[in-house]
């Protein structure tokens, strides 16, 4: 099996070297970062896939380490924070963080939060999509293909952020529907406690972006004023 290679960013010596004993026990091998210059220098001379990512970091902080690191890689970001401050998780998932948890947290809920993130994303070889499930969905002037994770617009490649690719998932398996966006929320991030609208809008902008022929006028995720968006895409039929 290819070797699962993390990186943990953080300033605190007891947190690095905790979840670094615990990632190695999972058999993953495991570097370290102390600030968000360093980060970014480890992240440009190695290939990880899967970044923890402290909010609060010396030198350069997370929140600027994750928009840079999204301008170059979609490598999951777990986002560590010390602040029970919405603001910054809403800001540091609208950045490109894939997810976040708050200090103090458990271990073992770190650990099964990595997990979570390297099966969903192929890293482990496998993936979340179900058995009935269609692998290769196509409309006119887009193609998503589930099982490889890539999306083509036009007939060209797209990048896609990892979030970016769930939340086009989710509009594409699910065609028509209108859904909120705190439903969109709780179905993409995984977050039943908590209602997060502006994060969802950061992301459907973004995602608009990169797949709208003119995003100002998206013709293929639109919204539904006073309830939430629906993907309308024409299915292909060649």
């Amino acid at each position: 099996m290819e070797e699962i290679r993390i990186l943990i960013a953080d300033d605190e010596k007891e947190i690095r070297d905790l979840l670094k004993k615990y990632l190695e026990r999972e058999w993953y091998k495991v570097d370290v970062a102390v600030n968000g210059e360093e980060t970014l220098h480890l992240c440009t001379q190695n290939k990880y896939n899967l970044i923890l990512l402290d909010l609060m970091m010396p030198e350069i902080g997370g929140i600027e380490v994750c928009r840079r690191l999204r301008e170059r890689t979609n490598v999951p970001i777990l986002m560590l924070t010390a602040k029970d401050d919405e603001v910054d998780k809403v800001l540091g998932l609208g950045m490109g963080a894939d997810d976040y948890i708050t200090k103090p947290f458990s271990i073992q809920e770190v650990v099964a939060r990595v997990k979570a993130l390297l099966r969903r994303y192929l890293i482990l070889g496998g993936h979340d999509i179900d058995s009935h499930e269609e692998t290769l969905i196509k409309f006119k002037g887009l193609t998503v293909d589930l099982k490889k994770y890539t999306t083509y617009a036009a007939g060209e490649e797209i990048s896609l952020t990892a979030k970016e690719f769930e939340l086009l998932r989710f509009f594409v398996t699910h065609p028509k529907q209108v859904f909120t966006k705190t439903q969109l929320f709780r179905q993409v991030w995984n977050h039943s406690f908590i209602e997060d609208d502006n994060t969802v809008m950061v992301h459907i902008r973004k995602l608009r972006k990169k797949i709208e022929t003119d995003p100002s006028n998206p013709q293929l995720i639109q919204t539904v004023w006073g309830i939430g968006y629906k993907f309308v895409g024409e299915p292909d039929e060649t």
